[in-house]
């Protein structure tokens, strides 16, 4: 991470202990500053930032940054009531320690925060940025469903998995540069530049995520690899694995997609080697390198300097933990 990246994430971190959770009554609010606090990348409020500064002063975008930030998590917040999930970056999710009544109103809650920092903007952009932001908002939530969809249903098309991950995870990336790019008060050919360039980086970083759940190292990934292998998660991986399997792999993925007595660790074991021979791993970084490079595009195109788009480069480097 470069001396600039590392330096606007200190002051998105200081400005979200700002934000104003701190009020009463707690049991509404604590909840909300509690999640904020467990940390994560915060990539989409840099992303505004980086945004807005290739073309102004960044912190001219803050209010917007944390507006994102704030979403987010109302949205990680809700996610994990629907998934029943216990933990969260390592700690206690929400509903888990405060309940699920509670879970649901503090999330509320931050869904409206983030509007009231999204209105602080000049009132030549503001009309601009809740469309925008409205639009995207839908967008996540339509992704969500999908995803729900998606695991009551036998088969998913790999046009379909891409759909549904730009939907759930990519929009927002994009939305987030575009925000910081129509605040700084760049050309709309520019923003939607960089929009597209958020958009196609975050279906390259979704689809290394998938990659790394299955093939990473453990110590790197910062936890145990092979949980969507155990769920059956329907990843561009299985998806791809089933379309190109024959014969007796086809057979035997099946086997264990059905299976419901085994052993967790002979279970990923067997599944990757299948991948492995069906050349899964390397279908899927073509895919994660094929959208990257369709994303830097988008940064070439743009009609800054290129001390300015070496920026946006360093950070998709930083994400995907490229060398080059």
């Amino acid at each position: 991470m470069t001396a600039k990246l590392e330096a606007l994430l200190l002051e998105i971190s200081k400005e979200l202990n700002e934000v104003g959770f701190q009020q009463e009554p707690k049991s509404l609010y604590q909840p909300a500053e509690y999640l904020l606090s467990l940390g994560g990348k915060r990539l989409r409020p840099l992303l505004v930032l980086l945004g807005c500064g290739a073309f102004s002063d960044p912190k001219k975008a803050m209010s917007q940054a944390l507006a994102v930030e704030v979403f987010h998590n109302f949205s990680l917040m809700h996610d994990d009531i629907m998934d029943e999930a216990p933990l969260r970056r390592g700690h206690k999710t929400v509903h888990e320690k405060w309940g699920l009544n509670t879970a649901i109103l503090s999330g509320d809650a931050m869904l409206v925060k983030s509007y009231q920092l999204l209105s602080q903007a000049d009132n030549t952009v503001l009309p601009e940025l809740l469309s925008l932001f409205n639009t995207t908002a839908m967008q996540v939530c339509e992704g969500q469903q999908y995803d729900m969809d998606f695991e009551k249903r036998e088969s998913v098309t790999e046009q379909e998995y891409i759909q549904m991950i730009q939907l759930k995870t990519s929009v927002l990336l994009g939305c987030a540069l575009q925000m910081g790019a129509i605040v700084g008060g760049a050309s709309k050919a520019d923003a939607e530049h960089l929009y597209q360039f958020g958009l196609l980086l975050g279906t390259s970083f979704q689809i290394k995520d998938d990659w790394l759940d299955c093939f990473g190292a453990p110590e790197k990934v910062g936890k145990q690899v092979g949980g969507d292998i155990l769920a059956n998660k329907k990843t561009l991986l299985l998806i791809h694995a089933l379309q190109v399997a024959k014969g007796q792999e086809k057979d035997q993925l099946l086997k264990w997609l059905s299976e419901t007595d085994f052993t967790p660790e002979h279970k990923i074991v067997e599944v990757k080697n299948l991948y492995k021979t069906l050349k899964v791993d390397d279908y899927a970084n073509v895919q994660m390198n094929a959208f990257y490079t369709e994303a830097i595009s988008h940064v070439d195109q743009l009609s800054i300097s290129d001390s300015a788009k070496q920026e946006f480069l360093n950070f998709a480097k930083w994400i995907l933990g490229r060398e080059s």
